[in-house]
């Protein structure tokens, strides 16, 4: 099938060259920190995690949301979702790779990363966390790749890969509730240490994953025609809003038990995110109320049906959502765990330019492979004559 990659439109060779551009000039920048050290980006001995982690944790979610396809069609038969689930698998493939690399550069020496395999440490769940994101990616490449050759012969799949799907349905709840272990099991930082981190990881990412897979299946459909069927989006984007209702009322729910307990270790670092301490509002709270703003636009938007089934208004709303969910989950996540520090004082954080660019080769290398895997997808499904495009 890797054919498919040798027939395309001139622009899209020319958007394959933009992303190496853009790798190579970044790639350049992060040969710099290699030598300097972390010391150009903005993190700290007080500020340890920075734009990298937050990053890594947010794909880690969107990697996970494949869940929301695999499961309505492989468990209860829900077909409507078959000619878009590939797409689903490819983008967790692209978005484990971004996590994998999201880690190599948050990594002052990039070896180190050795340290977990050479020596492994059971009790730890950053080991954990290696084997289940490695997992992950094995069963979505082996999946994708055998259920699209079987779509191409006009077979079905191999009988082999029903059990593996399985897996991979269980396996995708498992990562990120690993990743969100990693933060609920620090019990110094009060803005994390919640029984109910993982359940509000999971549903940030089945609202948020989902939605950048229908805003990219969108600028698909206008660039060569493929049409995931109005069903099948009529049902995702549904799941989306339910999913986001949940993780407001999650939000809402830590709200409540911070603000009602009135435990100051609770209450402060949402203090901190929304207010600013001691009189000055730090950078990260107007990011914080525009996420809340975005947040209940894209819910007036997509929980009336008839809205969210305009077409024009839909992907606004997708926008929203996904912006929302990227400042809360990325930024406040971070900046809110660390701020206030242990000793009960604010070490401010920023991302520094350097940092911003390194972490958009990251984005440039999973742009990268997600274009190569659905240029392979979209050829399949022309050759199969499942699209005029």
């Amino acid at each position: 099938m890797l054919e498919k990659l040798l027939s395309a439109p001139k622009t899209y060779y020319v958007w394959l060259g933009f992303l190496l551009c853009l790798i190579a000039g970044c790639g350049f920048v992060y040969w710099q920190q290699l030598q300097t050290g972390l010391s150009i980006t903005g993190m700290s001995r007080d500020v340890s995690w920075g734009l990298y982690i937050s990053q890594f944790t947010y794909f880690v979610g969107v990697a996970a949301s494949a869940v929301m396809l695999v499961l309505p069609a492989y468990f209860h038969h829900y077909k409507k979702f078959k000619r878009m689930i590939i797409f689903g698998e490819f983008m967790a493939v692209a978005a484990v790779v971004m996590c994998a690399l999201f880690i190599v550069v948050d990594l002052g020496q990039p070896q180190r990363m050795l340290n977990v395999m050479l020596h492994p440490t059971p009790n730890s769940v950053m080991f954990y966390d290696m084997l289940v994101l490695i997992g992950y990616l094995t069963l979505n490449i082996v999946i994708g790749w055998v259920t699209l050759e079987a779509e191409r012969l006009g077979v079905d799949p191999p009988k082999w890969i029903k059990p593996i799907i399985y897996l991979s349905i269980l396996w995708a709840f498992s990562i990120h509730t690993v990743t969100a272990f990693l933060y609920a099991g620090i019990p110094g930082r009060h803005y994390w240490l919640t029984a109910i981190m993982a359940a509000r990881f999971l549903s940030s990412a089945f609202c948020s994953g989902p939605a950048i897979l229908l805003l990219l299946v969108f600028l698909v459909r206008r660039l060569t025609g493929f049409d995931p069927g109005k069903d099948a989006v009529k049902t995702l984007s549904t799941i989306i809003v339910y999913a986001m209702c949940i993780n407001v009322f999650f939000y809402a729910l830590e709200l409540f038990t911070a603000f009602y307990s009135q435990i100051p270790g609770h209450a402060e670092p949402i203090i901190f995110l929304f207010a600013g301490h001691d009189g000055h509002l730090a950078w990260v709270s107007y990011w914080m109320w525009a996420a809340v703003v975005m947040a209940f636009i894209s819910l007036a938007i997509l929980i009336p049906p008839s809205s969210r089934a305009n077409p024009a208004l839909l992907p606004f709303a997708l926008v929203m959502l996904v912006a929302a969910t990227w400042i809360d989950k990325g930024l406040g996540l971070l900046i809110g765990g660390f701020t206030p520090n242990m000793y009960e004082t604010v070490t401010p954080y920023m991302p520094t330019a350097r940092e911003i660019i390194v972490a958009l080769g990251v984005y440039a290398i999973g742009a990268l492979v997600l274009s190569l895997l659905w240029k392979i997808a979209l050829g399949v499904k022309r050759e199969v004559n499942n699209f005029s495009g």
